[in-house]
């Protein structure tokens, strides 16, 4: 779905955003993209959607080259960014208005989804709307293209809690084996049984880039009684509950992930992390 080799941007001369990234990221599955403020995250899905060039290197995503802008590629791609603006039209107009960009859009599953998000009133005025109302009707939209990319950053924030129990379950029931979904946020609970892999950012590299299977199997995440000393151990704190933590998994025993636990552990241990996955491109 998405090739990246030796990609490097800066908005800055001598001073790079993105450097020297190489990434696989395959169809099929919902991505993680993780990361501290500023460490470009979405530079990264600027780049992948064609709204930015980069310095070199290159990008292949389901066949182009986004920098062209190839009316083939922008059909089937969907990008949400973090804060957006919309135009004083109705939800039913914008509808109408956006949608013959979308060969594939079904206005049915659109209405079905803003239904799902108690959205009932199509004649509404997005302008009018609430911040979070707003996202849910665009996050309808976008799901409702069945893009094969669809690209959302921070698509959680201005959710309420019962909104962020419905966007997982719609995201899960608009997943096909064409579509490949990347998610980038600060929320980390809010992708839990959610993501199919994790890639994990820091200072424009790749810390991580791995799927759960692959994480399960080199990484143990537990809960102790009391905290326990052990050199396998990489990550713990106290909870209510005990000492969760996580560790290298020598004895091939299953658990969880816990992505909190995990984007903690890898920025406490990067040169670990980084030894116990060390291809990079992901999967």
């Amino acid at each position: 779905m998405i090739e990246i080799n030796n990609l490097k941007f800066g908005y800055k001369r001598n001073k790079l955003v993105i450097d020297d990234i190489s990434l696989h990221i395959r169809k099929g599955y919902i991505h993680g993209l993780l990361g501290k403020n500023g460490t470009g995250k979405t530079t990264l899905l600027k780049l992948v959607a064609g709204l930015l060039f980069p310095d070199s290197g290159e990008i292949k995503a389901m066949g182009f080259e986004p920098m062209k802008r190839k009316v083939g590629f922008l059909s089937d791609l969907f990008f949400l960014p973090e804060e957006f603006d919309v135009y004083k039209m109705s939800i039913e107009n914008y509808v109408k208005t956006h949608s013959v960009f979308y060969p594939n859009f079904s206005e049915e599953d659109f209405y079905n989804y803003l239904e799902e998000f108690e959205i009932t009133n199509k004649k509404s005025k997005l302008n009018s709307l609430s911040f979070g109302t707003k996202k849910k009707v665009i996050i309808a939209f976008g799901l409702a293209t069945h893009a094969k990319l669809m690209i959302l950053d921070e698509p959680t924030n201005g959710l309420d809690i019962p909104s962020k129990a419905q966007f997982r379950k719609i995201i899960l029931r608009a997943m096909t084996d064409e579509t490949t979904i990347i998610i980038s946020t600060h929320q980390v609970r809010d992708l839990h049984n959610l993501i199919d892999s994790i890639l994990i950012m820091d200072e424009g590299k790749i810390l991580l880039a791995a799927n759960n299977q692959e994480i399960t199997s080199k990484l143990y995440f537990g809960i102790e009684a009391q905290p326990i000393q052990t050199q396998d151990k990489l990550y713990s704190e106290d909870t209510i509950g005990g000492n969760v933590f996580v560790k290298e998994n020598k004895n091939f025993e299953e658990s969880n992930i816990d992505i909190e636990l995990l984007f903690n552990a890898v920025f406490q241990n990067k040169a670990k992390i980084q030894s116990l996955f060390p291809n990079k491109k992901g999967e």
